[in-house]
């Protein structure tokens, strides 16, 4: 298991636009490797998603996975994922606003809207192609982790930034504010 260093905010990596990766290189060993990489350093930072730039590699690639309970909200499982050469087709037309953070803008949450669902086409890490839709917060992040492929961040996907909060505010008030709790 290696751990990766997560590139944050203001490193070019993460304003650039990727790559797309070859069946063939996605194949290679160097490329698996990453993919384990990635995977173990998501986990080990109790994240849901993490893109390839977030690692400093400008490929198109990302990770996700959802265990159930993310960000303190219930969310319905999503097992482990791989996707490579992410395409978002047929969002819906509605929208939702929720709350999103970041490993590359540590200790920060704001409200972003997002399609409320979408069609994903990709390779998997096998270099297969699949096709699936996604909703709820399942899309969320895929529609996340695909905008650092692009060079996007959630901060640049806020319509206000007045809700942009430290992570431990969010917990004290936030947090508090959605269980009915009084602070």
């Amino acid at each position: 298991m290696s751990l990766l260093k997560v590139a944050r905010l203001g490193h070019p990596v993460l304003r650039k636009k990727t790559r797309r990766l070859d069946v063939e290189e996605l194949q290679s060993p160097a490329i698996q490797k990453l993919i384990d990489d990635m995977v173990d350093t998501m986990r080990e930072t109790d994240g849901v998603g993490l893109a390839a730039p977030q690692v400093h590699e400008s490929l198109n690639l990302l990770v996700l996975e959802v265990e159930g309970n993310a960000g303190g909200r219930a969310a319905p499982p999503v097992p482990l994922m791989v996707l490579a050469n992410v395409r978002l087709l047929k969002p819906s037309k509605e929208m939702e606003l929720d709350w999103e953070g970041c490993l590359s803008i540590p200790g920060l949450r704001g409200q972003v809207s997002r399609h409320r669902s979408i069609e994903v086409e990709a390779l998997d890490r096998s270099g297969k192609k699949v096709t699936f839709k996604a909703t709820g917060f399942h899309a969320r992040v895929v529609q996340h982790e695909t905008d650092h492929l692009d060079g996007t961040l959630f901060l640049d996907r806020m319509d206000d930034l007045s809700s942009l909060t430290f992570l431990e505010e969010f917990d004290r008030f936030v947090t508090k504010r959605r269980s009915g709790q009084r602070s």
